[in-house]
């Protein structure tokens, strides 16, 4: 088992990961737990693969455990699942010093900490990450919120899980495109700010595709290790925070333009968002004309997503994914701010940017 340290003062934690934790899971409550009771959501696909297993190993551990099982996907992490959840917390009296458990992917995680950031102005809760794409970016670094008909993540806060618990042999049960999702994450944390891990990715994509126990703690280990070091030195993003959203804002928009639908997970846009923000830095003259090529040719041997075109379906025009760029969190005075590269991890935020050029990279993709 590898342990990452997220240090912020009274509100540090520790990052677990490794092989069947949640065999163990009552260990890591033993000095947090304020009563013998626990709250857990999931949701129905989460429910019939793990939570058997973590309710057993605490009603063996003499911990009772109260339950909320919600739809799967991208579209319940709305106003209506937060009430519902919420309402869930309060009707089962889940106190202030309470623990509740967020088991699942990126969707769990985000709603469940929500309703912990809000219920009875902040409970505890512990991110217990199922997926490969929740377990290096999202239950980490304390972003919590669901989408609204605006876009994406515009309603949430910044609150810090009281842990995190990355059970690695959680993903050897999950589908592969789910899993290969989880992976543009992985690569964007090199492609921002670590040239020796991309390296080290192209090199050992087969065993992390294959889902080697060995290779994937160290690919999850070292990504959240990067993450905590910026969420450090910019909990709040106010700064360089912005730059674990290489490729989020071209990615958002397709989700939104995809209704949040199984056309292109969240991931798969990150891959996708990745490509085009150093294809327009390479239109740019900011960075090589080989790296997007590379980018591509990598996502590519990994089985993904590499282009706008392969969304499958029907999309709006480029006039219409680039109005939807412009809902984005880092839009400030009405400017779109993106992150662009110098380079295979030299990410950096980049200010008013000619939309024109933007519509160029999208057409590009679109006809690709």
């Amino acid at each position: 088992m590898k342990k990452v340290t997220v240090p912020l003062e009274n509100r540090s934690y520790d990052i677990l990961i490794g092989e069947n934790l949640i065999s163990n899971f009552p260990i890591y409550l033993e000095k947090l737990l304020s009563r013998r009771i626990i709250a857990i959501v999931t949701d129905k696909n989460i429910e019939n693969l793990h939570l058997s297993k973590l309710v057993d190993v605490l009603s063996e551990a003499g911990i009772e455990t109260k339950v909320l099982v919600i739809n799967p996907g991208e579209s319940n992490k709305s106003w209506e699942t937060l009430q519902t959840t919420v309402d869930w917390m309060l009707a089962n009296k889940i106190e202030r010093n309470d623990i509740v458990v967020a088991l699942g992917g990126g969707v769990v995680g985000d709603l469940v900490g929500f309703a912990a950031a809000i219920l009875r102005r902040g409970i505890r809760y512990i991110q217990c990450p199922t997926s490969l794409l929740a377990q290096v970016d999202s239950s980490v670094g304390g972003k919590t919120g669901i989408n609204t008909i605006h876009g994406k993540n515009l309603v949430g806060a910044f609150y810090q899980p009281t842990q995190v618990i990355s059970d690695i042999s959680t993903l050897k049960t999950i589908k592969d495109r789910d899993f290969l999702a989880g992976y543009g994450e992985v690569v964007k944390y090199g492609l921002l700010g670590d040239y020796n891990f991309y390296c080290w990715l192209e090199t050992n994509f087969a065993q992390i595709k294959e889902k080697d126990t060995k290779t994937l703690i160290e690919a999850v280990a070292h990504s959240c290790e990067m993450k905590a070091k910026i969420v450090i030195d910019d909990e709040k993003e106010h700064g360089n925070r912005a730059l674990l959203n290489l490729g989020h804002t071209f990615c958002h928009a397709l989700e939104a333009a995809t209704d949040y639908s199984d056309r292109m997970l969240h991931g798969e846009g990150v891959a996708i968002g990745c490509i085009l923000a150093f294809d327009l830095s390479a239109k740019m003259g900011l960075t090589s004309q080989e790296d997007p090529v590379r980018i591509k040719q990598h996502f590519s041997e990994m089985g993904m997503m590499n282009s706008i075109k392969d969304i499958p379906g029907v999309l709006p025009d480029t006039d219409d994914l680039v109005e939807l760029m412009f809902q984005d969190k880092k839009v400030m005075d009405g400017k779109l701010n993106l992150i662009l590269t110098r380079g295979i991890g030299k990410a950096f935020i980049a200010r008013d940017i000619d939309p024109n050029l933007i519509k160029s990279v999208i057409n590009e993709s679109l006809a690709s």
